[in-house]
């Protein structure tokens, strides 16, 4: 049997609960175990994964992940929402944080980049579900303009169905 879907990611960090915090904060995960200051294992709200991120702290001294300028590593993590207005809602959050570091449309996802308080890069993004693919919906890389999007798709239309979310 092949490989199913990502279970869980788990970061190197260097304050483990200031980490906890800002993960709480912006995309609602909430621990499931921890070890203070060590590690923590956290879930994203209607996960049925064990969890779906581990953090293990490493120490304030830490020097900067060097991936993709200097070494070779991980670039980002992608979770995926419901609804545009869940990625709005988000956005306000990581505007809010100081943590939102671009917004793309790819054409068949809308995106958000973010960074979390040691520079590590995620994505936060919504699917367009697979009956409203188009010619216009094929891969790119053009400035996101959510408000358009929210008027094109509406803001409550559920992504990703026929795509990453199973139709029956």
């Amino acid at each position: 049997m092949p490989v199913q879907r990502l279970n869980h990611a788990v970061l190197y960090v260097r304050d483990v609960d200031r980490s906890v915090a800002f993960y709480s904060e912006a995309l609602g995960f909430r621990v499931i175990t921890s070890v203070q200051g060590r590690a923590a294992f956290l879930q994203a709200e209607g996960s049925t994964n064990d969890h779906d991120l581990g953090l293990f702290g490493i120490g304030a001294n830490a020097g900067d992940s060097g991936a993709g300028s200097r070494t070779v590593g991980l670039y980002h993590l992608a979770w995926e929402v419901d609804t545009l207005a869940e990625l709005a809602r988000i956005q306000d959050v990581l505007l809010r944080m100081g943590a939102l570091v671009g917004a793309s449309d790819h054409g068949s996802t809308k995106a958000l980049y973010a960074q979390d308080p040691d520079g590590l890069e995620f994505e936060v993004s919504w699917l367009v579900p697979a009956e409203l693919l188009g010619e216009d919906t094929g891969m790119r890389t053009a400035p996101l303009e959510l408000d358009a999007e929210i008027a094109r798709y509406g803001a409550q239309t559920r992504g990703g169905v026929g795509v990453s979310v199973p139709t029956a």
